[in-house]
């Protein structure tokens, strides 16, 4: 028997999963707290130790807060709008969106919400390339040492680079996540942004004394994660939704089938469609996100029991993942009296996986009933859906398996 360990290194639990590769089956999983207070390596190897070890190891981490993506864009609707999906995509927690000609309290701004990487794009392919360019200067003389990924205009990218190099910013250079109105290309972005981590955020947030965890580690956790839901839909040929549900953050990923009118109708938006994506919430959740679910629910008018009422922590799961799943599906706009964008139509999705604690351990079929039963938030909720809750957590294993032995990741997602 060939065997692999997946191991999920999060902020609170650390998660091993003891894989038969040619099988395709979870043998064992062992979960042990996080040593981040220490050595991330010592819960590690301790999780590792309990499922057995295996002839392989492939480790993803939202360790320390994940990764941290601020998004520097042309303009708010368009290429701002385009980075922002794609960095959600690329597993990383956006915490700063800002859009046109950087200024002096921009650039502040940017500082404040300490991103570990920044996506600066702009302009479509041999389309305007002066804000690019003038961000680029911007960055470099505000002597940031936060890496920079460079996703915009084909044309001017080069001479965005040397701005960048010149003034010693770690700077990779990539594809165009929009080099046409209407084209959302996020694969390459989407790879630079998982190498930068690996090279630079991981090692960059202390989490280990040495090399031998930043070598380990392949991806982010829900980089891994969105990677085993894009692969559960093609292996159903059906949208799939999946609804994690955190102390911290809830997480909504879709995997939906492209609509040809959507794509290249009256309804395609301008920064591109993105069919496989994933939003993060993060004021929602069912521990240190209490507080925030709570005025979340209120705000959109969902009943709550008194805190800490017996049902508290199965209520609080559906408050989340309702609220998070009506804005994921709704989109989310700029400013007041500004559209909405990057909605979701999720009515043809055939498959609701839901995911994380509570969820696992017994309020799965309450959290996904309520959420199927939403008929008051402003979107459509799927009409014809199968539910099952991921009890063995292995999307995230399918994920990272999802490579170099796809077998192996088909037959764990098969036993959802």
């Amino acid at each position: 028997m060939t065997t692999a360990v997946c191991v999920d290194v999060g902020s609170t639990y650390t998660k091993a999963a003891l894989i038969d590769l040619d099988a395709g089956r979870l043998v064992r999983r062992a979960e042990v707290p996080t040593t981040a207070s220490t050595d991330v390596l010592t819960g590690l190897d301790q999780a590792v130790a309990e499922v057995g070890g295996g002839d392989s190891l492939y480790v993803c981490s939202s360790a320390g807060g994940g990764l941290r993506l601020a998004v520097v864009g042309y303009e708010s609707l368009v290429t701002a709008e385009a980075g922002h999906r794609v960095g959600l995509s690329a597993g990383a927690q956006v915490v700063h969106v800002a859009a046109g000609p950087l200024d002096g309290a921009a650039v502040a701004a940017l500082r404040a919400a300490r991103p570990d990487v920044i996506l600066l794009v702009g302009g479509t392919d041999g389309g305007d390339g002066e804000v690019l360019l003038h961000n680029a200067r911007r960055l470099g003389t505000a002597r940031t040492r936060v890496p920079v990924v460079l996703a915009g205009n084909a044309e001017v990218r080069p001479a965005a680079a040397a701005l960048l190099t010149e003034r010693r910013v770690p700077v990779t250079v990539t594809g165009n996540v929009l080099p046409r109105i209407g084209v959302l290309d996020p694969g390459p972005a989407r790879a630079a942004i998982r190498s930068v981590f690996l090279r630079h955020v991981i090692g960059g947030k202390r989490l280990s004394r040495g090399r031998r965890f930043a070598s380990l580690v392949r991806a982010a956790t829900p980089d891994a994660v969105l990677a085993g839901v894009e692969l559960l839909a093609d292996l159903t040929g059906a949208g799939v939704l999946v609804v994690d549900v955190g102390g911290a953050t809830t997480d909504v990923y879709s995997a939906l089938l492209p609509d040809a009118e959507s794509e290249w109708g009256p309804r395609r938006e301008v920064a591109g469609t993105l069919w496989r994506s994933r939003t993060v919430e993060g004021d929602l959740g069912v521990a240190v996100g209490a507080p925030g679910t709570r005025a979340a629910a209120a705000a959109e008018k969902l009943a709550l029991p008194d805190s800490g009422h017996p049902a508290d922590d199965r209520a609080l799961a559906a408050a989340a993942a309702t609220v998070a799943l009506r804005r994921h599906a709704r989109g989310h706009s700029s400013g007041p009296g500004q559209p909405r964008t990057g909605g979701r139509d999720l009515r043809d999705v055939r498959l609701v996986v839901g995911s994380g604690g509570v969820l696992r351990h017994g309020g799965g079929r309450y959290v996904l009933d309520a959420v199927l039963a939403d008929t008051a938030g402003g979107w459509a909720a799927p009409a014809a859906a199968r539910t099952v809750v991921d009890s063995r957590y292995v999307l995230a294993a399918a994920g990272l398996l999802a490579n170099d032995h796809r077998d192996a990741a088909v037959g764990l997602l098969n036993g959802l």
